[in-house]
């Protein structure tokens, strides 16, 4: 699944990471009215969204306190 990066300031800084198309509808409907859409990835669970998230922006490894659960394929939960 497509997800997205925000940039919600007119400084950088204040980011927001959803899901693409309409399961990130809330997130995006949060967003001001000047931010802008900066980079997009496709991952297949929320693990590797996070991961690729992480190594874009420098941050390290991601690390999770739920593996099994942020691992699931995103279609073996039925989503696509």
């Amino acid at each position: 699944m497509v997800h997205e990066l925000w940039d919600d300031s007119e400084d950088e800084g204040r980011w927001t990471f959803c899901l693409a198309g309409p399961m990130g509808n809330g997130a995006r409907s949060l967003l001001g009215a000047n931010a802008r859409l900066i980079w997009t990835v496709d991952a297949a669970s929320h693990a590797e969204a996070m991961t690729r998230y992480h190594e874009h922006m420098g941050w390290g490894e991601y690390t999770t306190d739920f593996p099994e659960i942020d691992g699931e394929r995103y279609a073996d939960r039925g989503w696509s």
